[in-house]
Parts: structure tokens; sequence; C-alpha cells
């Protein structure tokens, strides 16, 4: 049954907001993926919980949909385009010998994604609203043959999140929002092996870094949670949001599927290195948003924005294999949680043309010492500037430019068997959006 709902899922996506989304190297802190709406990434998404200026609050703030009239409808497309160039700085094997190979090249993949909103008046104070989107994602591509390789080749988690939404008007200056998200995550994680080093350990006439096979796991699940939101407008000026995102946990199951070369056939006669079924929790955060806005004047509004996520539930990567042959798989993680911070600017030039920029401070869950080629994430810097313009009462254009200014990141990541990944990471990221609202 997983594939038909597979092909429902993709199609959804693919139907309503023109792309399918994938995901790319760290967009946002860890695997998080910011980008929900074009003229959030214009203000460095600083201001979500409490902008509410179209349906994409659905996601940031569900309460922000009272603020919405009649029908709206939102379809966005963004070019994510990441780097992440590894420096090889002494890697070698747990002998001290050096790992043989180049440095990976690039290993960010530029991606195409998208999502979609819409939202519908039931009364004048009770709405609701329907996002699909992409919350959460990772993809890093090494060349087969770098020093890395019995670390990560590819590692790709994608995620399709739909959030039927509801929200109510209790007064006139308190909102409460509610909804469900039903996720679908599939995952492929592959490596290399070192089959020369581990059939030498058994007296195999091999030698390390000699046969090299690989392992490719992949698989998939459902799951779901909630979001909550709360919108108080004090004046017409000025609103403060407060939202909620539950943590969602994924059982993903699947299959490993090994390649092992004929000089190290003879491996396998004890039942190890051989196709299999497998299985990984996949615990992804919760998060918390206080933001507030404030419009000073007819052409001048600010905004801010903390938000704190939930990381620390990503304690380890578990691979659990059904062959009892194969030992699971272990990598420590340790992730720690995050606060991010953000403020942003709109200067509205006339009744069609908004400009907006923002900057914020995206601190990476992931510590120094537990840095691995899967995820080579640290803290980052957004800069971003966009623009909105209503071309009719019914139609508008959002464009957003972001750029990300990732710190150079340290890794020495050891195992006797892989070796150690020793060098530095040097990332960064540019993102563009695109998005369209009808009003009806």
């Amino acid at each position: 049954m997983k594939q038909p709902f597979k092909s429902f899922c993709l199609a959804i996506l693919l139907v309503s907001s023109g792309t399918i989304g994938l995901s790319s190297t760290a967009f946002a802190s860890g695997i998080g993926l910011s980008e929900q709406s074009v003229r959030g990434l214009g203000n460095a998404f600083s201001g979500g919980a409490a902008s509410a200026e179209d349906a994409s609050t659905i996601f940031f703030n569900p309460a922000g949909l009272t603020r919405l009239s009649g029908k709206s409808f939102q379809n966005a497309v963004y070019v994510i385009a990441p780097t992440a160039n590894f420096d090889n700085q002494g890697s070698a094997t747990f002998t001290g010998a050096p790992l043989l190979g180049g440095e990976g090249g690039d290993g960010g993949v530029n991606i195409l994604m998208g999502n979609y909103y819409a939202a519908w008046s039931l009364s004048d104070d009770v709405k609701i609203g329907l996002g699909i989107g992409v919350p959460f994602g990772l993809a890093t591509h090494y060349d087969n043959g770098w020093v890395g390789r019995y670390q990560a080749i590819e590692s790709r988690l994608t995620t399709i999140n739909i959030n039927p939404t509801i929200a109510a008007r209790l007064s006139k200056t308190l909102s409460v929002g509610a909804g469900i998200n039903l996720q679908y995550a599939d995952v492929l994680l592959s490596n290399a092996i070192d089959f020369g080093l581990i059939g030498r350990s058994v007296g195999l006439p091999l030698r390390p870094q000699s046969a090299d096979g690989t392992v490719e796991i992949q698989g998939d699940d459902w799951s779901w949670g909630y979001n909550l939101g709360v919108l108080y407008e004090p004046s017409k000026t000025t609103r403060i949001g407060l939202a909620y995102r539950s943590a969602i946990t994924h059982k993903i199951e699947g299959e490993a599927d090994f390649n092992v070369p004929a000089a190290a056939a003879a491996l396998t006669r004890t039942g190890q290195f051989t196709d299999t079924g497998a299985s990984a929790p996949l615990k992804l955060p919760d998060t918390l948003s206080l933001s507030a806005y404030h419009q000073i004047n007819r052409q001048w509004g600010v905004m801010g924005d903390i938000t704190w996520t939930n990381w620390s539930r990503f304690k380890e990567l578990r691979i659990d294999f059904e062959n009892p042959a194969q030992l699971d798989r272990v990598q420590p993680e340790n992730w720690k949680d995050t606060v991010r911070l953000g403020v942003g600017v709109n200067y509205a030039m006339n009744d069609q043309l908004t400009l907006r920029t923002g900057i914020a401070y995206d601190p990476s869950p992931v510590k120094d010492e537990f840095r691995t080629a899967r995820v080579p994430d640290n803290d980052r810097v957004w800069l971003a500037v966009g623009a909105s313009y209503q071309a009719s009462p019914s139609l508008s254009i959002d464009i957003g430019y972001a750029h990300l200014f990732v710190d150079k990141a340290p890794i020495n990541q050891s195992s006797l068997i892989e070796g150690t990944l020793k060098g530095t990471y040097n990332n960064n990221v540019d993102v563009i959006g695109v998005q369209v609202n009808w009003k009806f």
C-alpha cells in the first residue's frame, strides 16, 4: 500500500504547486526548511507568526487566517542553490594511512521546490485553509570515490506536509487557530564499505581501500502532528503572534541493498552484507515562535521573530537491519536546541509596490564534535530582500532573494572501519522565490 500512497502524495503536490518539493543542504538550521512564503523570504522569515499577510499564515500561525477575507490561493516556487565544499586536512584510516580519493566535489544539490496554500471564509469570524509544503529536507551528494565515501555518498530526506487548518476570531483583538499535519517522509542513505579492510581482518588476501562495495538504504513513512496559534491585535497597527508546531516521529521502513565486490564475496557466507529489510526512527522537532509586527505609518512596517526548535530530539541515526547477522548501524548525533532571531522591515512605495528586507541569525543544532558528512551544517546569517506588486485587486506577485552566510564547519568524524574524515566545509546558500496570490 505504501507505493500508492506515495504516488498519491506526490501527485497532490505536483498538481497543486506545479513543482515536486525535494530538499537540499541545510537551508535553515539542521534539516529544517523555512521556505514556506516568498513574502516571508524577503524579510528573512522575521515575523512569520504575526505578519499574517497571505494564506501562508497556515504554516506560520493558523490564527492569522482571520485577517484574510473571501477566498485566497497562493502558489510559490523556489530555486535553492547551496554549496558544500570539503577541504581535506589529513583524513586517514585507523592505521594512519591516508584515505584515498578526492574532496568530493560540491556536495550541495541545486533544486526546485514549491508550496501551495488556500484559504476560505466560512463567516466573518471563522476561516479554513489548506497548506501543502516541504517543512524538512536534506540532500548531499558526493563523488563516488571521495575520501569520505565510507561515511557518506548520498543522503536525501524529502518530506511533504498536508496541513488542513481552521481559525476563529474570539474578539476584536484575539484570534486562535489549529491545524493537522499529515506528513510523508522518504529517506535515502548510501555510502561505500571498505571490504578490503574487512576481508583482510578475517584473513582474505585483500588490502584496505582495494575492494570497495556500497550499501544503499531507502525507506518511507506517513505520520502526523498538529499546529496551534494565537494572534493578539492590541491596535490596528500592532499584532503579536504565538505559534506552536508539534514534533512528528516517523518510523522509516524500507530496504538495504548491499553491493559486494567479487573479491570479497566470501564475507556474505555468514549472512552478512546481504539485502535485507531495514528501519530507522526519524524524530523531527517541535517549534515555538513568538513574533511581533508594527505598522509605524502608511509606508513603514517593522517586525521581529524568535523561534525555538527542539532539535535535541535527534540523538542518533540508528538503522536497524532485519537480518540478524547484520549489525545495526548507530551514528551519534546529539543535536542541541536552537533559538533563531530575526528582524525585518517593509516599505510601501505606493499602493502597488512594497519593498522588503530582513536579517536573521540562525544557529545550527550540530555540535562540532558530532558533525557528519551527511549534514555538514553550521551557524548562518540570513540577509534577504524582496518586493510585492499588487497588479490588480485580485492578483499580486511577490519575489524574494536571500543569501545565507554559513560559518566554516570543521569535521573530525572517526570510526574503526570508516577511518577519520578530517577537514573543513565551506558552505553557503542562495535562495530565490516567486509567488502568485489570487483573491476572490
